[in-house]
């Protein structure tokens, strides 16, 4: 039997990816993936149109979403793997309504910001081109490409919308443990994505990072997104020790986001990355044992 592949870190339209969530779906089908997981950041808008697509083209569609949440030392990202559908009110819902509310505060002062950089924007420009209800930096970065500010929506956010850039506007967030437990309380098997990404000032990484998956578990975290288009082996496998050690399941996708990073396909992602069913053959396990419908 050959080997299938799925990607469970995606983004559509809903947030900042440039494919509308039937589009992505479409997509996996092209690419062949068993299943995708839709984890748009802080809302859950895209999923009842990505799994109408899925079920038409034959692809499992996993219902998610990624929490920013912050730490004392920067922002960590959450992903919410089965979330419930759509229907009767969640904790989720409406914390999700309240990020939305705070993000659109923050993306209008990092307008005003870079006006007061020079720069020709107004907000009504980023809403044009986001296409969903959660605007964030990575539409901001187009726009200042598109208009020649920048040589790359990288160097957008070195210079401008990135932490220390001249326009750079925290935004207000969860805590770590508060959204790890928000979201396993609507039955999400939770994850800690792309850990080896975060910039962790100074030394003493490793000791900080295994505290703080102690700490996550103790409130509910099921998984280490291991396997990322950004993570090196090197980091592969101190994620995959990391889990290890910790019991916690491995999971793994592209992040892919479109035409906003470019040289990321769904389902392979950068440097060859592919994630067999085998990862989601575990995390249903995981799930079957902590008595969670799949």
């Amino acid at each position: 039997m050959s080997i299938r592949f799925i990607d469970l870190h995606s983004h559509s339209t809903a947030s900042d990816g440039s494919d509308t969530p039937a589009e992505l779906v479409r997509k996996a089908a092209a690419a062949k993936l068993a299943a995708i997981a839709l984890t748009d950041h802080d809302t859950t808008s895209g999923l009842d149109e990505a799994v109408r697509e899925g079920r038409q083209r034959g692809i499992e569609v996993i219902r998610g979403c990624e929490l920013g949440v912050r730490c004392e030392h920067g922002e960590l990202h959450i992903l919410g793997l089965w979330l419930p559908e759509n229907g009767d009110a969640t904790p989720l819902d409406a914390t999700l309504v309240a990020l939305r509310h705070h993000r659109a505060t923050r993306n209008h002062r990092i307008a005003s910001q870079l006006r007061e950089c020079g720069v020709d924007i107004e907000y009504a420009e980023v809403e044009a081109i986001s296409g969903g209800e959660s605007v964030s930096r990575l539409h901001f970065a187009r726009i200042l490409h598109e208009k020649g500010y920048v040589a790359s929506p990288q160097e957008a956010f070195a210079r401008y919308i990135g932490p220390g850039g001249r326009a750079y506007v925290a935004k207000e967030t969860l805590s770590p443990t508060g959204g790890v437990a928000l979201l396993r309380s609507v039955g999400a098997t939770v994850a800690l994505a792309h850990p080896m990404l975060f910039r962790y000032p100074g030394s003493g990484f490793a000791e900080w990072l295994d505290d703080t998956v102690a700490d996550l578990k103790s409130h509910g975290l099921d998984a280490i997104e291991a396997y990322h288009s950004e993570h090196s082996q090197a980091d592969t496998r101190r994620c995959v020790d990391l889990a290890s050690r910790h019991g916690l399941a491995l999971t793994g996708g592209s992040d892919y986001h479109g035409a906003g990073k470019p040289g990321i396909s769904l389902g392979r992602g950068r440097g060859g990355l592919r994630v067999t069913t085998a990862v989601l053959d575990s995390l249903k396990e995981r799930r079957f044992r902590q008595g969670l419908p799949v």
